[in-house]
C-alpha cells in the first residue's frame, strides 16, 4: 500500500522534506545539468524536482494509481497523470531523462515497473532511480516517505535495472543526517562528513542506468571494467560516480 499523496506533499512542505528535496536536487542536477531542449518523465513523487526542470522541452509528472495524484505544476497548464505501474500511458522510446522517487519502494513488481521506464527511455536515454537506503535512519523513520516499502542497496539496485535490460552507468548517496527536524538546519555540514565517514549511513541512494542500443549490448566484454566517466558527471559528493559494472561510454548530447 502506497503512502497517499497528501501526506508526502505534506513532507515536502514540512523545512525536512524541503532540505531533503534541495540535497537529492543537487545530486540530479550535477548528474544532469540544463535539460534544454529534453523530454522528461518523473514517476512516484517528483514534483519538487521537476519544478526545477522548467528549461526542458517537455516534463510530465506520473503518479502511481495506489498513491494518488496532485496537480502540477499548479500555476500553469496541469502536467500530471495518474498510472498503473506495470502499464505506463506512454510511446516506447518517448523520454530523455526519467527520474523515479518514491516509486519502486513500494512497487508491487519493481523489476517489471523498471521494465516499463526503460520501455519508454529513448535509446542512450538516462533513468535515476532515488531509492530509500538500505543502511541509513530514513528507511526506519515512519515520519518520512522514505520510510515506506523495501530499501535498497546500491548492489541491489544495479541487479534490479540490469534484469530489467538497462545498463547502470553511475550512482550517489545523499540524506546522511538523521531525518530529525530539529537537525535540518545542519544538513549540509552532515551530508559533507557523513560522505567521508559513515559512507553506508546514506539515507537515500541514486542510481543512474542507461538505455543501450542491443547492438552496443551484445559486444563481448573481457572482463568487469569501471564505467568511463560522462561529461556532466562529478565524483561524490558533488553528483554521481561511476559504477564499476560496465565498460559503456555515453555520448554527451551537448557535444
Amino acid at each position: 500500500m502506497r503512502r497517499d499523496v497528501t501526506e508526502i506533499r505534506s513532507f515536502y512542505a514540512s523545512p525536512l522534506g524541503q532540505t531533503a528535496a534541495r540535497l537529492i536536487g543537487a545530486r540530479l542536477n550535477d548528474a544532469w545539468g540544463p535539460l534544454t531542449g529534453q523530454d522528461v518523465l518523473g514517476l512516484g513523487y517528483a514534483a519538487p524536482w521537476l519544478e526545477e526542470m522548467r528549461e526542458a522541452r517537455r516534463a510530465v509528472c506520473a503518479m502511481p494509481h495506489g498513491q494518488g495524484a496532485e496537480a502540477w505544476p499548479r500555476a500553469a497548464r496541469c502536467r500530471t497523470t495518474l498510472v498503473e505501474d506495470e502499464a505506463l500511458p506512454f510511446g516506447t522510446g518517448v523520454f530523455d531523462r526519467i527520474v523515479a522517487v518514491h516509486a519502486i519502494e513500494e512497487a508491487t513488481d519493481p523489476l517489471a515497473l523498471v521494465r516499463e521506464l526503460g520501455r519508454v527511455l529513448k535509446p542512450s536515454g538516462r533513468l535515476v532511480l532515488v531509492v530509500a537506503g538500505r543502511g541509513g535512519l530514513w528507511a526506519r523513520s515512519e515520519n518520512t516517505p522514505f520510510g515506506d516499502g523495501r530499501p535498497y542497496s546500491r548492489s541491489q539496485l544495479e541487479r534490479l535495472v540490469h534484469d530489467a535490460e538497462l545498463e547502470p552507468f553511475a550512482w550517489s548517496q545523499a540524506l546522511f543526517g538523521p531525518p530529525w527536524e530539529r537537525l535540518a538546519g545542519a544538513a549540509d555540514l552532515m551530508e559533507a562528513w557523513g560522505s567521508r565517514l559513515v559512507p553506508g549511513a546514506a539515507g537515500v541512494v541514486l542510481l543512474e542506468a542507461v538505455k543501450v542500443q542491443l547492438a552496443l549490448r551484445s559486444r563481448p566484454v573481457a572482463a568487469p571494467a569501471r564505467a568511463r566517466r560522462s561529461k556532466g558527471l562529478t565524483p561524490q559528493p558533488a553528483g554521481l560516480t561511476p559504477t564499476r559494472r560496465t565498460d559503456v561510454e555515453i555520448p554527451d548530447e551537448r557535444d
